[in-house]
């Protein structure tokens, strides 16, 4: 079998395993949704941010969306390495380049259902996009490219970790830094420091990149520090994970 059939074969045996666990299946597609309805219904008349709270708060939680997924992938990454299973794949012959490749892919297809449930959510609440079909296709490619990025990132860290514990709180700091960015209020209505951080770090201009193609008004200065972090976090996702599967198996 070639290297891209093998890796159909694990997508297959990853979404077995996802729908298994009703765990990875809340955090991933339901936990966004509850903390869309939190910040709408409960704090939402406390932002003032210019426009329907709604409106500006959807892109972050597509985002975050993408972030709530990932614990359950480090773990399922981590348990192949450490319960013996990748030394079976070995015996088998199974490329171990489509071993990796099926946990990124299952993972970015988990966050395109998760993001589309979040937005069936976002038009029930009034959500209004300005976005023409052109500006849908480039929200979807930044959507894809970060969960690419992150399932990389993700797979590298679960490969680092002793053990699938310690596998699944590897991965909270990016589930955590989407608050520290533009997601939730503005960083400029943030205080001293936090505002620095919030405006620097990578999320931010991902963040308002995709906020810019859904109001219809993408932005060069946002578009290309988006595309610019994406590609570095895959890149070194990319290269640690395979250095690191190398070294363990």
């Amino acid at each position: 079998m070639s290297t891209k059939a093998h890796s159909i074969v694990m997508l297959r045996r990853n979404f077995k395993h996802i729908a298994r666990n009703p765990t990875s299946v809340f955090n991933a597609v339901l936990m966004p949704i509850i903390i869309m309805l939190m910040f709408v219904y409960m704090f939402g008349d406390a932002f003032n941010v210019g426009v329907d709270y709604i409106d500006y708060a959807t892109p972050g939680l597509m985002l975050l969306a993408v972030c709530y997924g990932l614990g359950a992938t480090a773990t399922a990454v981590n348990s192949d390495m450490t319960k013996g299973i990748i030394n079976r794949f070995k015996v088998m012959h199974v490329s171990r380049g489509a071993v990796l490749t099926g946990h990124v892919v299952a993972s970015v297809l988990t966050n395109l259902a998760a993001i589309a449930a979040l937005i069936g959510v976002a038009f029930l609440l009034g959500f209004d996009p300005s976005a023409s079909l052109l500006d849908w296709v480039g929200a979807i490619g930044i959507i894809v490219l970060l969960g690419v990025a992150a399932g990389w990132l993700t797979v590298a860290l679960g490969l680092s970790a002793k053990s699938p514990e310690t596998a699944g709180l590897a991965s909270v700091p990016l589930v955590m830094l989407p608050f520290f960015s533009s997601a939730i209020v503005p960083a400029d209505k943030m205080g001293p420091g936090l505002r620095e951080f919030a405006e620097y770090q990578p999320f931010t201009p991902i963040i308002e990149t995709l906020r810019g193609f859904l109001n219809g008004t993408p932005s060069a200065g946002d578009v290309i520090p988006a595309l610019a972090w994406c590609v570095a976090i895959a890149l070194v996702g990319y290269l640690w994970a395979r250095s690191t599967f190398t070294k363990r198996a």
